[in-house]
């Protein structure tokens, strides 16, 4: 894979004190930024190429991720270009609300190389290769053979592969934050917390229960007393991982974790906004699998733009994990129908966190705070819909508001990288989106009691706390993916759930309440892939549980003993168990076959009572009698 070039950074302004009420360090204005080749829309993709081609590039994170372009030979390519908004959107905006217009051009061309800049100040960060179809089948085969061999090692290899990965994660720990948040604009803590900690989570998850998880599983043979039953879990072969950008190293080493452990070999297609790690999570990645002697064509990383990962879920992988929006979900399921091949969808959410009259009030506030701010608010699990009942809603909103107007906004790397609560966002045309929302929001009513609107110098949304907000407004149902926190007055536990439950999503959830009995009775009602009760978005670091959602949230699910089980064909064996073998004659079929056949189906399965009974005695004397051919 070709290197990224590094650029040396560019100058910062000094740090000055924004007009707003949160504090922020002030970043310089980007450079003059070329832009993007264009890239077609969906329609130009079915003109321009095969149906399948209408495929997203890339997840995004459940927000925005790139809406597929068609294939194009070099020579009709630019040279470089930068990431386009329109490519990588689909503008999360797909229900009620019109949504804010594409920014950047549209077309049908895909440039042959990225180039990579830091959301937080513009600087050029690197460039990258923009692989193509041909490449991306290139790439498959070399994994094919790789896998072959991988296939047939023992678990205590994977093991030992997966141990030399854990230790290089931690050796390399600094040097991995300080490049990821380069990148995706997060600050240095949120890197650790939300890139490192889970990885190294889910490899000591791994090495500790995977061979368990996937040990063949002996079950009842019910009436074939005779024979054995076994549940046997084999590779699949070659899983491919279109993955979001708003954690760039986990959404590569998540779903590759169990996927290698299981046995199979994996093509990772990372988004154009979060291509500059590629090369070295590439690296490292392959230093890991060589110094084990083996091959590094069983985790190949794939960059590119729309035409990159329609070719990848059209390429003949034997399974497909999608993060990303549902327009894209549904183009990459479409896609996956041309081969049959078998797709997990996560599909983001818009999770709700309830906080009841009887909560710990420090405890609920910290949630939410963290629910909304980490990553800029750009998580699938973002607490994106606040209810909060009417005995503490005063007091939530006063705290909240203090501590959001403390939190410090800025380029995460422009200071020790500790003086920063809150970074960029790394996809220029989300904060398009968020505003959007945010606008609409207070046109119907809102109130904005903390920021509400974005900062110049850099992919900034201020940390905003928004109240007077309902259901009318497209903040409360459709994707944010942003720093905003909305918070809505309710009554009482039944109207905090009917609202809760009012969404197309179900990924995640929360309740804060003292009374664990009232808090499982609400998270029972709560229709997600998961709750938290008085925590925000543990539910993903407990690896031991599978992660998904349900409704528009997707299908499928990641992590623990389902996780790995998804990455397998779970295989049915039947065996003898007795060394006995006498031939079961069907044909040729005889007088009395049908007979015997159904006396023997009665006298298993009649009912135990008085009627039932007499019913099991008249079929034995036809089983006895067919069976003798007396009949």
């Amino acid at each position: 894979m070709k290197k990224a070039t590094q650029t040396k950074a560019s100058r910062r302004a000094k740090p000055k004190t924004a007009t707003h009420e949160v504090p922020a360090v002030a970043i310089s204005a980007p450079p003059e930024v070329a832009q993007p080749a264009e890239e077609s829309s969906v329609a130009a993709i079915a003109e321009h190429a095969p149906p399948s081609d209408a495929l997203t590039a890339q997840a995004t994170a459940p927000a925005q991720d790139e809406a597929a372009a068609p294939i194009v030979s070099e020579a009709s390519a630019p040279k470089a270009a930068e990431p386009s908004a329109s490519s990588s959107s689909d503008e999360r905006n797909d229900g009620s609300s019109a949504g804010p217009p594409p920014s950047g051009p549209t077309g049908p061309v895909s440039p042959r190389t990225i180039l990579c800049r830091n959301p937080a100040n513009g600087e050029l960060l690197g460039e990258v290769p923009a692989m193509d179809a041909a490449e991306v089948s290139a790439r498959l085969a070399r994994a094919r053979i790789a896998q072959a061999d991988w296939k047939k090692t023992s678990f205590a290899e994977r093991r030992r592969v997966l141990r030399k990965l854990l230790d290089t994660i931690l050796n390399h720990a600094d040097e991995l934050c300080r490049m990821l948040s380069a990148e995706a604009g997060k600050t240095l803590q949120n890197a650790m917390m939300g890139e490192i900690f889970p990885v190294c989570e889910k490899i000591r998850y791994t090495l500790k229960n995977g061979e368990d998880d996937l040990r063949s599983e002996k079950i009842s043979s019910g009436l074939l007393l005779h024979k054995t039953a076994t549940i046997e879990f084999h590779p699949l072969g070659v899983i491919g991982v279109i993955c979001p950008w708003n954690f760039p190293l986990q959404n590569i080493l998540g779903p590759m974790i169990p996927a290698l452990f299981s046995g199979n070999a994996v093509l990772a297609k990372v988004s154009e906004w979060s291509s500059y790690s590629a090369p070295r999570v590439q690296a490292l990645l392959d230093e890991v699998l060589s110094s084990c002697g083996h091959s590094p064509d069983l985790v190949q990383i794939i960059t590119g733009y729309g035409d990159t990962g329609a070719a990848l879920v059209r390429c003949g992988v034997d399974k497909i994990v999608f993060t990303g929006s549902v327009p894209n979900g549904r183009r990459v399921l479409e896609g996956s129908v041309q081969n049959l091949t078998p797709v997990i969808l996560e599909l983001g959410g818009k999770d709700p966190l309830i906080v009841c009259d009887d909560a710990d009030l420090d405890q609920a506030v910290a949630g939410a705070l963290a629910g909304v701010f980490i990553c800029s608010g750009q998580m699938c699990l973002a607490a994106e819909r606040i209810y909060v009942m009417d005995g503490i809603y005063d007091r939530f909103v006063e705290q909240v508001v203090a501590q959001a107007q403390a939190l410090r906004q800025g380029d995460p790397l422009s200071g020790n990288g500790a003086d920063i609560d809150v970074g960029a966002m790394t996809m220029p045309h989300q904060v398009e989106i968020v505003e959007h929302l945010v606008n609409d929001a207070l046109s119907k009513g809102a109130r904005a009691l903390v920021g509400g609107a974005r900062r110049p110098g850099g992919s900034f949304f201020q940390p905003t706390v928004l109240v007077d907000v309902d259901h009318t407004m497209a903040i409360m149902r459709e994707e944010t993916f942003g720093p905003v926190m909305a918070i809505m007055r309710v009554r009482d536990d039944a109207h905090a759930i009917e609202l809760a439950n009012d969404s197309v999503f179900g990924l995640g959830s929360s309740v804060f309440s003292k009374d664990q009995a009232r808090a499982r009775r609400l998270a029972d009602q709560l229709i997600a892939g998961s709750t938290c009760i008085n925590d925000y978005g543990l539910a993903y670091m407990v690896q031991g549980l599978p992660f998904g959602g349900v409704r528009s949230s997707g299908f499928g699910r990641l992590n623990g003993r389902e996780g790995l089980r998804a990455c397998c064909n779970a295989k049915a064996v039947v065996g003898d168990r007795f060394p006995i073998h006498i031939p079961s004659k069907i044909y040729p079929v005889k007088p009395g076959d049908y007979e015997l056949v159904r006396a023997a189906v009665n006298l298993i399965y009649r009912p135990l009572d008085l009627t039932g009974l007499r019913a099991r005695a008249e079929a034995l004397v036809d089983v006895v009698r067919h069976g003798l051919g007396i009949g």
